[in-house]
């Protein structure tokens, strides 16, 4: 059974429900091609992650984005 999880940072409204649908489906059709692996037991999870909850540099990724 495949397992992948795809990290992304919530920012601007983003991912959408509908970009996340898109994501699941896609990563599942791609290990079905590729792989040959069965779609119905890939398992797709996202985790989104907030840009206070992670660092770059000794700063959170909010502060850097802000000096962007």
């Amino acid at each position: 059974m495949p397992f992948v999880n795809i990290r992304i940072t919530q920012e601007n409204g983003e991912p959408t429900v509908k970009q996340k649908e898109e994501l699941i489906e896609g990563v599942t059709d791609l290990l079905a091609k590729v792989l040959n692996k069965n779609k119905a037991s890939t398992v797709v999870i996202i985790d989104e992650i907030q840009t206070d909850n992670y660092g770059l540099g000794g700063k959170s990724i909010t502060e850097v984005r802000k000096k962007q």
